[in-house]
């Protein structure tokens, strides 16, 4: 029997998180601000999802636009003051100005989270050297995921990068899951499918009216039969 596909959803508050759930979300993405491509919600938020929804949640930490850290004394203050709202994943990631990874950003936000799981973000796909960047991070404390795109336009131009990436599982910098997102639509489904990703994520999918509307339950259910049927 083929294993369910995972389906995240992007939520900003809880009637989202609510409507996500009943239309078949596997985890969500907790952010606001999505004119700045998502930031940390408030805290109040994030116990309000946590309590109306039984699914994992990932809140974002990221303080401002762009892959900077910026103040990294903060976001290590952030990541504390979710964990004791009861945020127990996260998703996160940052680049110096040339494109390589922060290493040093991203150690101490981690060193904050105690071994939650993380998920790396799209910053990859603004990333220098890809490859470089996942043997960087390789074996980071509960690093599980790598969100992406395949490259900073979105799936359609990323999709060879996704195969190829896919096709490289088990290698060191490798073993984490790859969750797609970034310009996803359905047509590409089958194609990651076939070549053994079996993680995607939508936000602006998920909201029919656009980023002023709440998420359409009846939109999550079409992803959900759409992953299913083609897994």
């Amino acid at each position: 029997m083929s294993k369910r596909a995972v389906l995240e959803v992007i939520a900003l508050d809880a009637q989202d998180a609510i409507a996500a759930q009943a239309g078949g979300a596997d985890r969500l993405e907790l952010v606001t601000e999505m004119a700045a491509d998502g930031l940390t919600p408030p805290a109040a938020t994030v116990a309000a999802i946590l309590k109306a929804v039984d699914i994992p949640v990932r809140v974002m930490l990221r303080l401002a636009d762009g892959f900077a850290a910026g103040d990294v004394d903060r976001l290590v203050a952030v990541a504390r003051e979710m964990r004791e709202t009861g945020a127990r994943e996260f998703v996160l990631g940052f680049l110096d100005a040339d494109g390589t990874v922060d290493l040093d950003a991203v150690e101490r936000v981690v060193a904050a989270l105690g071994g939650c799981r993380w998920t790396f973000h799209r910053a990859i796909d603004n990333a220098a050297d890809r490859d470089a960047l996942r043997k960087a991070l390789d074996g980071l404390p509960g690093l599980d995921t790598y969100l992406t795109a395949g490259a900073s336009t979105g799936v359609d131009e990323g999709l060879p990068t996704l195969l190829a990436e896919a096709a490289r599982d088990g290698e060191p910098g490798y073993d984490q899951q790859v969750l797609v997102g970034g310009g996803l639509r359905l047509d590409h489904v089958p194609h990651l499918l076939a070549a053994g990703i079996t993680a995607f994520h939508i936000g602006g999918a998920a909201r029919p009216g656009g980023w002023t509307e709440p998420v359409s339950e009846a939109a999550v259910a079409q992803w959900r039969r759409a992953v299913d049927a083609a897994a």
